[in-house]
């Protein structure tokens, strides 16, 4: 008897606990829907405003919260109709993406679950097996990558102490980078308040490694966000020159200048106000412009950014572009780079964006362009091109006017 009634409340526990995983499940499903900020920040949002979630349940919550979002096309296709969050959770407890890859009565973009538009797009670019690559690939999880600071630290010094706790490697291509094949909480580690190493991936250490600023330069990261690339090159200035950065949105240079502390850059200096910007005019050795863009290169960070897709979308990104470039080539001083970037794979932010500024403003490119796409288990999808004043513009010794 006293069996049964073990076997009975771990029963009950066991519906409590599914029961307790699906309200939130289908809480957040149906709220994220109803506002504008990406996954990732959503979900952290969520959790901190819902503490009875335990660490078991968030992960659980969080992983398939992010597989339903990713395989929405093809669980479209599956589910029971009226579509809802339920009816696709539904079919995806049965789901097979190796199977249904196989059912060809369902249309390729629908199988490797990729908006119509958006898979479109990449066959045209890259051919249908690649495209088919790049979409399988963009519905698996991201890899969690870290960045060294070689201003307090090294990389085989870090490496030989985490590999007696984590299962690590080291990256393949950046001389900075670990990779972590088991997702920890970073924030909680000595090594992390001590400011040895940020979180970055692979693509992205690659791309802020085109600014070869030396001691003395003059650098501004004209669209800085939190930061992330100015503290990748940081290192190679020794504490010398000046890196300025920029950005729109004041809130978010508060938590670049967070990161700047924690990795002992002094260096520095945080643009809050659009009125200190003139007084650069002509001055940078490097100007770093990681423009918006599609996102479509991490897209297993950003599931939802290609639900999202409109080729509308993607002809204001190009706008938006070309309008950040034009505003920010008048820092350029005569002689200096300037490194363009995105995450997307697109050649129409990428490729074609950089023949235009060549074409527009006298510029051309200085080595090949960096173009990744997203890999399996490996890097991000990136692009970055270095561009410099072609001969002829070189020679007039015209600065560009400000707008």
């Amino acid at each position: 008897m006293r069996d049964v009634k073990c076997k009975h409340k771990l029963f009950t526990f066991k519906k409590m606990k599914e029961l307790f995983r699906h309200h939130h499940l289908f809480q957040i499903l149906s709220r994220f829907e109803m506002q504008k900020k990406p996954l990732d920040a959503f979900l952290s949002q969520y959790f901190r405003a819902n503490k009875s979630v335990g660490a078991k349940d968030r992960k659980f919550i969080a992983e398939t919260v992010y597989d339903l979002i990713r395989w929405r096309g093809s669980l479209d296709h599956l589910a029971k109709k009226p579509l809802s969050w339920e009816t696709r959770f539904a079919a995806y407890q049965t789901f097979s993406s190796t199977s249904f890859m196989e059912d060809l009565s369902a249309p390729l973009h629908v199988r490797v679950s990729f908006p119509k538009i958006l898979f479109e797009h990449i066959r045209i670019s890259y051919g249908e097996e690649e495209a088919k690559k790049i979409a399988l690939t963009s519905n698996t999880p991201a890899p969690t990558t870290i960045r060294i600071n070689p201003l307090k630290t090294t990389r085989e010094e870090l490496f030989e102490k985490w590999k007696k706790s984590f299962d690590v490697s080291l990256c393949p291509t950046s001389p900075l980078g670990i990779r972590f094949h088991k997702k920890i909480n970073f924030f909680i580690l000595p090594e992390f308040k001590q400011g040895l190493f940020e979180i970055q991936d692979e693509g992205s250490q690659l791309v802020a490694a085109l600014v070869d600023a030396r001691p003395g330069d003059q650098v501004l990261d004209f669209c800085a966000g939190a930061g992330g690339k100015s503290l990748a090159f940081a290192h190679k200035m020794q504490k010398q020159g000046q890196i300025y950065l920029h950005d729109i949105r004041p809130w978010i240079l508060q938590t670049a200048k967070k990161r700047m502390k924690r990795a002992s850059i002094q260096n520095a200096q945080l643009l809050f106000s659009e009125k200190l910007l003139p007084s650069l005019h002509g001055t940078m050795d490097w100007l770093l412009l990681d423009v918006p863009c599609s996102g479509t290169g991490t897209l297993r960070r950003n599931p939802d950014m290609k639900w999202k897709f409109t080729n509308e979308f993607l002809s204001s990104l190009i706008e938006e572009q070309r309008a950040i470039f034009a505003k920010a080539l008048p820092f350029l001083k005569k002689g200096g780079r300037i490194v363009y970037a995105t995450c997307s794979i697109l050649p129409e932010e990428n490729q074609n964006q950089v023949e235009y500024f060549s074409q527009t403003f006298g510029l051309e490119v200085e080595k090949p362009s960096l173009a990744w796409l997203p890999h399996k288990g490996g890097m991000d999808g990136f692009f970055g091109a270095i561009l410099k004043q072609n001969k002829k513009r070189a020679e007039s010794g015209d600065q560009y006017p400000p707008l």
